[in-house]
């Protein structure tokens, strides 16, 4: 079966309020008549946690709208980038913070069973790192209190974060659920300076949602193919595991979005076919 092909939401359109990253409130529903034109299959929706309150993802009548965007235009929504959890963490040292997390994961899961969804993707980088022994008990207590949710609806938490492959591989078989998976970012990794092998080895079997990306090593996003990124290398070994999940195009953007967002799909269209 042909993966999905798909772009991180806004990657196509003018940035949000000046934003690299964000749910562009005002006119997100734009961009799936471009994904379209473009020949994409899906577009991977972001919940900030600026503005949440106006996320069509948390209420019954945006989501009606987003699956009549969907309808419209035959772009589906296969993954959400819940990066509402950067700010707010769920494991959290504020219990309160932590309620209302849970509280929103709950809002998401209802969203995702209605529209189709397969995957939340749950960031644990950069202001969310799991930095410690301390904060992944409590992110595992708090992720085991909602495999019930998950497993009843067969919708993924796919886990983004910046551990080692050993460490990443520790946390995975402590949440060893079927529906706990991985994200994988080429890019992050990449800048990371992580072994894209030794990885997959640890975890490529649990990958449900990967990122299209190019970064320096230690440093920020570039056009695919100029960072250290080494896609030959991670697309030979991904097809070892037979990964039936979508790529989404995490890529490198400028102020615009669609000329330099064409460019480097093309660039990468050698490994995706």
């Amino acid at each position: 079966m042909k993966n999905f092909i798909g772009v991180m939401q806004g990657r196509l359109l003018p940035k949000y309020l000046d934003q690299y990253q964000a749910h562009p409130v005002r006119y997100w529903a734009k961009e799936f008549t471009l994904a379209k034109r473009i020949g994409l299959d899906c577009i991977e929706f972001i919940l900030d946690y600026s503005e949440s309150e106006s996320n069509p993802l948390l209420s019954h009548e945006g989501i009606f709208k987003i699956q009549r965007v969907i309808d419209d235009t035959g772009i589906a929504i296969k993954t959400i980038c819940a990066d509402y959890f950067m700010e707010q963490p769920l494991h959290s040292t504020d219990k309160e913070v932590v309620e209302r997390s849970i509280g929103v994961l709950k809002k998401l899961l209802v969203a995702s069973e209605q529209l189709g969804v397969t995957d939340i993707v749950i960031p644990c980088v950069d202001q969310s790192s799991l930095t410690n022994e301390v904060d992944k008990e409590r992110f595992v207590f708090v992720i085991r209190s909602v495999v019930e949710d998950i497993e009843s609806k067969n919708i993924n938490l796919s886990l983004e974060t910046d551990l080692p492959p050993k460490a990443f591989k520790k946390l995975l078989d402590q949440l060893n659920f079927k529906n706990i998976t991985v994200n994988y970012d080429i890019g992050n990794s990449a800048s990371l300076g992580f072994d894209s092998e030794e990885e997959l080895d640890s975890y490529g079997h649990k990958i449900s949602d990967v990122h299209i990306k190019d970064r320096i090593l230690d440093g920020g996003s570039v056009v695919l193919g100029e960072g250290n990124a080494d896609f030959e290398r991670f697309f030979k070994k991904l097809e070892q595991f037979e990964y039936a999940g979508p790529f989404i195009m995490q890529a490198y953007r400028d102020n615009e979005g669609v000329s330099i967002f064409k460019k480097q799909l093309d660039w990468i269209s050698q490994y995706l076919e």
